[in-house]
């Protein structure tokens, strides 16, 4: 692990005190999901009308900004996200929050080599450990990185984080300037809402795929943690993860004995992992738990450490996929919705792993102004991201099927699409690629 040397030695100070610090043009870094500061926060948002152009990055916000909150107007704080959540995209659709495109894994490459030096960095951890560390929960990801571009580290401590056990997952008293007290809420959970008929049909036909030993990415939404759900109803066994996001599906997995990770190249034994969120019972399950492991994200995304493990099965959702593989998992035509995440890391390691799959999954149809559309398309929504390109896509997935496109021509993948699109647009979308040339006509597959 590098070290940063703190500029001055670990002060306790005040929220107030800290957000004095923040002078107009400073770029601010407050981190991701569980490690975002609140009390750091309301005080920079009080001090808005002494301060112009302050931009802040952060990811995945689990709870309103103070900072844009009360600056609803974008006067004076600016606000940039590597992922969306919920309230950032809200954010985003009135104009105080922007995307930064990525691949989620390489983050920490962005921080050493491409951005500035980052002012002022303000996390959130667990109060300091017996060897002077300041946890950061179950949350790593590309902090490491962000610390040891900053001119001035604040933390934030609060004993409401669960402390999660891993790899350069802290910070160092001595690489601390400023130290305040946070505000003792529990960490933010994010609801689990139960899988729907739908989800169930898609995830019985990934379960159906995963075998005694396999090594398992689960992506966020009610379709990957619907297989979880499945696989605690199947006879697998000796399960393994390396993941990017731990989900509530994988930690029951875990409660239930069906994940050991004996089978595992990499980290046997241990659930890898570079940020969680869920219900109150998966922090739980990571508290000072030696067998949950987590690591900064570019250990646990690259493809090249992916594939380290063998019959790695990743299983991610997407909301629309055109005839020739092409998919879109990130916005709504130019209204950005999520974000690349680890999608496209995780697809490529899969299928690069001896025996790994990857799986695109995705209901078949949604609604939209009372009309029912489909997500498998001739077109691409105009102005909508391509998350995965159709050279990388494998197994895609809806109620009504489950086709693989690796070595398929592009009739064949336009035929195989179609076939498990529903019902009702299959004659639509097939005319459609008879009339765009992706059929020759008089070839039959």
């Amino acid at each position: 692990m590098l070290k940063r040397a703190a500029a001055i030695p670990a002060q306790r100070t005040s929220s107030a005190v800290a957000a004095g610090l923040v002078t107009s043009g400073m770029w601010l870094d407050y981190g991701v999901g569980l490690c975002q500061p609140d009390e750091f926060d309301r005080a920079l948002a009080a001090r808005k009308n002494e301060l112009e152009n302050v931009k802040i990055r952060s990811c995945l916000s689990m709870r309103p900004r103070a900072v844009l909150e009360t600056d609803p107007a974008g006067r004076h704080f600016f606000s940039f996200s590597w992922h969306f959540s919920g309230y950032d995209r809200k954010k985003h659709d009135c104009g105080r929050c922007h995307y930064i495109p990525l691949n989620l894994g390489e983050v920490p490459d962005y921080y050493r080599r491409f951005l500035e030096p980052v002012d002022i960095v303000i996390l959130k951890t667990c109060p300091m450990d017996d060897e002077g560390y300041f946890n950061f929960s179950a949350s790593n990801i590309w902090h490491r990185a962000a610390i040891e571009r900053a001119r001035l580290v604040v933390v934030e401590v609060t004993p409401g984080l669960p402390y999660a056990r891993g790899e350069d997952n802290g910070v160092h008293l001595s690489e601390v300037d400023y130290v305040i007290e946070g505000d003792h809420q529990p960490a933010p959970e994010l609801p689990n809402p139960p899988p729907n008929d739908i989800d169930r049909k898609v995830a019985r036909r990934i379960a159906a795929e995963i075998e005694d030993g396999a090594c398992l990415q689960i992506g966020i939404g009610g379709m990957p943690n619907a297989v979880c759900s499945l696989l605690l109803e199947s006879g697998v066994r000796d399960l393994g993860v390396h993941t990017e996001m731990l989900t509530d599906g994988l930690a029951d997995l875990y409660k239930a004995g069906r994940i050991s990770g004996s089978r595992k190249t990499l980290n046997p034994g241990k659930i890898v992992y570079t940020f969680a969120l869920g219900s109150a019972n998966l922090y739980d399950a990571i508290h000072r738990n030696p067998d949950f492991h987590c690591c900064p994200v570019d250990y646990t995304n690259p493809p090249h450490i992916v594939m380290r493990n063998d019959r790695v099965v990743s299983i991610n959702n997407t909301t629309q996929i055109d005839l020739q593989g092409q998919v879109a998992s990130e916005s709504d035509g130019h209204r950005h919705i999520s974000g690349t995440g680890g999608q496209l890391q995780f697809v490529r390691g899969a299928y690069a792993s001896n025996g790994g799959k990857s799986f695109i999954c995705l209901a078949s149809t949604y609604d939209k102004r009372g009309e029912r559309r489909s997500r498998i398309v001739l077109n691409l929504t105009a102005g909508n991201v391509v998350t995965t390109p159709r050279s990388d896509v494998m197994y895609v997935v809806t109620e009504y099927g489950m086709v693989n496109l690796k070595g398929k021509s592009v009739p064949e993948r336009a035929r195989a699409l179609i076939s498990i699109a529903h019902p009702d647009f299959r004659e639509c979308l097939e005319r459609q690629a008879f009339e765009n040339g992706l059929i020759p006509p008089n070839v039959s597959f």
